[in-house]
């Protein structure tokens, strides 16, 4: 059961505005896939424009479309596996461990928060639904009267804040990837494995200090006394007893509910890793994308304890991956129209984004301006991390003739990607299932964040940029 409560609350100041934007957005905006199909017809206009003949023009379209055929694949279960580890019997009995935790109503919001942000760094499809149903454990307490909005909100802060930072990040995970790199894209930036993006010492450094800020933000802003709203002055149902185990009615169903065939899937993946950590250096391990893939699916396998609830679990996931699979084709045919349609002085249109953005110059000021674009852009063109398909070729481009760092650019794209996540309630779709809430119940406290978060994001890409060289690319 959702909200059932009506639009006009008792808030005012800045939650108040973010009340008014997040009832126009849910008004207003068309899904994400109208939007990837618009930013299609208008890259097209733009090659058009450019001078670019249209045979010129379909044919980038075309050709372009299935580019990132793996990688999308590889996005998609980068959140089914994050799903089903999240509803795992064992994770569930940890979210109830944990949910005995918080001792305030703000201490619980701010916990929420934190674990959330930290499960988002390992994977940000885990952390959606791990966060909701943390939030869920706790509203169920009859000992703590928590304002399950703000509870909802901080179970989001793992997608609104840093996400893009961790292991999970569409730009850091294509980068390391030089099988999923477009040609043009990878002659320009080369390989950047993890040690070159997040693990640098300034990426943790940016994503602890946001992670501090978004907890203390949570923690002060959390309603208390009268003002608490919750789970059931909303209405909602906090009812999440599992379904009973459907009966076993022939005998080919023994192996269905096996618990020896996840266990000797899992010891494989465990060999194979092994193995990998023995003969590799720990960086190419990590920054693999299938090896990553591959380590939570097994996982999630292993902890759902049969093949039958494992594949039950991945039912109930595969819904959440429909964005991906539908949107980034786009973006790729995004990608080559600007990268592959020459036209007037034979430049495309990638290349001459990459000369506005030089005019710029370097240091700190390039690192404001594609951090505001990216911010922007985002509110409008909401992609999960895969606008940057389309931003790469002409940012890395221009952040080589700058000469800045091009895995702190990266970076740069990445914080400031999740930030029009506290805006824009696109993504908050799959979690507020979960709650059963609406957009307008959580985007007053994500607004509050974006708010705290901007100033601080530009003043840090600046300032940690200072401290990085230049360094060529690395082409496999």
């Amino acid at each position: 059961m959702t909200s059932v409560l009506p639009d006009t609350h008792t808030e005012r100041g800045l939650a108040r505005v973010a009340q008014v934007l997040a009832r126009w957005t849910e008004k207003w905006f068309p899904d994400a896939y109208v939007f990837a199909l618009v930013g299609v017809f208008l890259v097209a206009l733009a090659a058009l424009a450019n001078g670019s003949n249209p045979q010129t023009i379909v044919e980038s379209f075309g050709t372009g479309f299935w580019d990132l055929t793996a990688f999308t694949l590889q996005m998609a279960m980068v959140v089914l596996t994050g799903y089903v580890v999240a509803t795992s019997p064992p994770v569930a009995r940890l979210i109830g461990t944990l949910a005995a935790v918080p001792q305030s109503a703000a201490s619980a919001v701010s916990f929420v928060a934190l674990l959330s942000m930290s499960v988002s760094f390992v994977n940000w499809g885990l952390s959606l639904v791990f966060g909701g149903l943390l939030a869920r454990a706790i509203a169920r307490r009859t000992d703590l009267r928590v304002d399950y909005r703000a509870l909802g909100a901080a179970a989001f802060m793992g997608l609104g804040a840093v996400w893009a930072l961790g292991m999970s990040s569409s730009a850091a995970q294509l980068q390391a990837t030089a099988a999923s790199l477009p040609p043009a894209l990878l002659e320009v930036t080369g390989i950047l494995d993890f040690g070159s993006t997040i693990f640098t010492w300034q990426s943790l450094t940016l994503c602890a200090v946001i992670i501090a800020l978004t907890v203390a933000v949570a923690h002060f802003s959390a309603p208390r006394g009268d003002a608490i709203r919750t789970a059931h002055d909303l209405g909602v149902d906090l009812d999440d007893r599992p379904e009973p185990a459907a009966p076993r009615t022939r005998p080919g169903e023994w192996l269905e509910y096996s618990r020896i065939l996840p266990v000797l899937a899992g010891l494989l993946t465990l060999g194979w890793l092994v193995s990998q950590l023995l003969t590799l250096p720990i960086l190419t391990v990590v920054s693999s994308l299938n090896g990553y893939l591959l380590v939570f699916l097994m996982l999630g396998l292993v902890l759902h304890g049969t093949p039958r609830n494992f594949l039950q679990a991945v039912s109930k996931a595969v819904p959440a991956t429909a964005g991906i699979l539908v949107q980034f084709p786009l973006y790729a045919a995004m990608a080559a129209i600007l990268t592959r349609a020459v036209g007037n002085g034979g430049l495309t249109v990638s290349q001459h984004l990459a000369e506005f953005f030089t005019s710029i110059g370097g240091d700190g000021g390039f690192a404001v301006i594609i951090a505001l674009y990216t911010v922007v852009l985002g509110v409008f063109v909401p992609s999960g991390g895969g606008k940057w398909l389309v931003e790469a070729p002409y940012v890395m481009q221009s952040a080589t003739d700058v000469q800045m760092n091009l895995g702190w650019t990266v970076q740069i794209y990445n914080v400031a990607e999740a930030l029009p996540n506290l805006v824009n309630p696109f993504f908050m779709l799959p979690l507020l299932a979960v709650l059963g809430l609406k957009a307008r119940d959580l985007v007053g406290f994500t607004f509050l964040q974006f708010i705290f978060h901007l100033p601080v994001v530009l003043v840090l890409v600046w300032l940690l940029g200072e401290t990085f060289a230049f360094v060529a690319p690395v082409l496999p």
